[in-house]
């Protein structure tokens, strides 16, 4: 049972509130650390030029954001976007061609992650953004990719998205891509899939999807500007791409399924079909009310400008105006260069500078901090989401990711926010200690079954529809995860929860069962095995368990045996596809914190 009390239990300690508000600068001025000889003078000197930095990005409503970069795709996608609407933008456009060109590897090829070796589907988008902005077939950068993607099997390759993408535009046939009709919006809940069974991100990109495939759009491209040169057969004559794999039944058996859904929709009655596409249009202006757009995630902000325009609305429709506005608020243009994020992430980053501030010595009542905590508490939110599905009593009370995504709070966002408020003792205030309680209980109704958090969702782990041929990226669910549910632990044992707790010792138990064999976490939400091993450890260390267990003492031995010869740890996305190369990589600032923030958690 959650009570008003907890938020004054053990570590969190109540505010003298007699004390003055320091306006100083932000400063650690702290002690040596135990008796270590060594001269701590540079090491003060470096967390406090850190800690001004820090509070020099802040923005003077009080909140931090910083860029959001991820691979090419999604710069090269808004090119495509662009020319889908005829909205031409030369000088914008000029600057992704830049950004777009200075990613290439030397092999002609573009990665999805720094470091990474080269992925057809993203050098198949960023080579036909290229060639759209207006670049020559025969400039040395659509050569090379243009080669490299021909020895790696050409373009009928590449994923279902960027199938889709090609079929806009008519550069492969729309019967390529895999069913997804819009009747998937008839389906009950108990149905082998529906809506309901897939993730939050999956969730908004598909509906607006199911609305482009019930209309099938054909953007006509000059042939000289098409991307049929990196086809190795006519790509006209492509039909089946999936193939029937026997050694995997389940992906077999949806493969059979997806072709005999292709012979059946055309059978389809215009009734039903019409139901369907009113029920999606329906779900998608209930998800569009936001500045943020849906789901405030460019895939799905993106394919729901294109429903909206498919679905003939006109230049004046505000779900439809929100859709297009989001998207240009997603574009960082610099000097030189321009991208477009898949995201923002200001309450994620307000909540660990806040933490950062917090644990660096900055006074509770600093200005800084002050305006943070103002900042964050007014994007906390009460409105209900899709969540309420799996929980129709649980009050909202949540933060999400994004400066507005009403329909999509999250876990990690939330118990991260709810500590670094505890950190600047905000709970002393009786009208924030009653919102805190409420993103509490939220954050512990969101609990699955087996003791794990998910991100978005309770209880959305049906495997099995990572087999089905359109989530070929393997990422279609939101099953509980080592990181999240850790984070969990952490926050209810600053709360003074004990390991003893039902909620605690459940979610400890799915903790110890998920450690993989040679003693580390995987991490979902972080590169990888050092910051899923990093995340349980502090929840272990928080939840007071005995590090001498095997279970702990095997992690701690993991994180040590893989410590780089110059002293970090470092780990690249490699570790997703190959697990022999988890805690392989250069030391980063970040995964070193992470691995000595997890071993000073089990007493290290």
């Amino acid at each position: 049972m959650i009570e008003e009390q907890n938020f004054s239990q053990n570590d969190v300690s109540v505010t003298d509130k007699k004390k003055a508000m320091s306006t100083s600068p932000i400063s650690l001025n702290q002690k040596p650390i135990g008796d270590m000889a060594v001269d701590h003078e540079p090491l003060h000197k470096s967390l406090d030029s850190g800690l001004l930095y820090l509070a020099r990005q802040q923005s003077e409503d009080g909140h931090w954001r910083f860029d959001l970069e991820a691979d090419v795709t999604i710069p090269a996608e808004y090119i495509l976007l662009q020319k889908f609407f005829e909205n031409e933008k030369p000088e914008r456009e000029g600057k992704i061609v830049k950004y777009l060109k200075n990613r290439q590897l030397r092999d002609g090829s573009w990665p999805l992650y720094f470091g990474g070796s080269g992925n057809i589907s993203a050098t198949v988008k960023a080579y036909f953004a290229l060639k759209l902005a207006g670049e020559s077939i025969d400039g040395p950068e659509l050569k090379k990719a243009r080669c490299w993607v021909l020895e790696n099997g050409g373009a009928e390759s590449v994923n279902v998205f960027t199938r889709i993408t090609l079929a806009i535009f008519g550069q492969m046939p729309w019967r390529t891509v895999p069913a997804m009709p819009v009747e998937i919006m008839l389906l009950p809940k108990w149905w082998l899939f529906s809506l309901s069974k897939v993730s939050y991100w999956s969730r908004c990109v598909i509906v607006p999807l199911l609305i482009i495939f019930a209309k099938k759009p054909l953007v006509r491209v000059d042939e000289e500007k098409g991307v049929y040169e990196l086809f190795s057969s006519n790509p006209n004559e492509l039909k089946n791409l999936d193939q029937i794999d026997f050694q995997k039944p389940i992906k077999s058996f949806f493969v059979l399924l997806d072709r005999l859904i292709k012979r059946v929709e055309p059978l389809i009655p215009n009734k039903v079909r019409g139901k369907a596409i009113n029920l999606a249009e329906t779900w998608l202006r209930a998800h569009s009310k936001g500045e943020g757009g849906v789901g405030a995630i460019f895939p799905a902000i993106a394919n729901a400008a294109i429903a909206y325009k498919l679905l003939g609305s006109n230049e004046d429709d505000q779900d439809f105006v929100r859709q297009l506005n989001a998207v240009e608020k997603l574009v960082i243009d610099g000097f030189e260069e321009s991208f477009c994020q898949p995201c923002v992430s200001p309450v994620w980053d307000t909540c660990l500078s806040l933490s950062a501030l917090a644990e660096g010595g900055a006074h509770p009542e600093h200005p800084a901090v002050r305006k943070a905590v103002d900042w964050l508490v007014k994007h906390q939110i009460f409105v209900d989401g899709d969540w309420k599905d799996k929980a129709p009593q649980l009050r909202a009370g949540g933060w999400a990711f994004q400066y507005e995504n009403d329909k999509y709070p999250d876990v990690d966002d939330t118990g991260m926010v709810l500590m670094s408020l505890l950190r600047v003792r905000a709970h002393c205030d009786p009208d924030l200690r009653k919102k805190m309680l409420q993103a509490l209980k939220w954050v512990v109704g969101m609990q699955n079954a087996d003791g794990s958090w998910g991100a978005f969702d309770i209880g959305n782990n049906a495997a099995y529809l990572n087999n089905i041929p359109f989530a070929d990226h393997g990422a279609l669910i939101d099953p509980g995860t080592a990181d999240v549910t850790a984070r969990s632990v952490e926050l209810l044992c600053m709360l003074g929860y004990s390991k003893h707790n039902e909620i605690v010792k459940n979610a400890l138990n799915f903790l110890k069962a998920d450690q993989e064999s040679d003693g580390s976490w995987y991490g979902r939400w972080g590169v990888n095995y050092l910051y899923g091993t990093w995340s349980v450890l502090s929840a272990l260390g928080a939840a007071r368990e005995d590090p001498a267990q095997p279970y702990i003492r095997k992690a701690i031995k993991w994180l040590k045996t893989n410590q780089n010869i110059d002293g970090g740890w470092g780990e690249s996305c490699d570790s997703y596809e190959e697990k022999d190369l988890s805690a392989e990589g250069e030391s980063t600032a970040s995964q070193t914190a992470w691995a000595m923030l997890g071993l000073i958690a089990v007493g290290e």
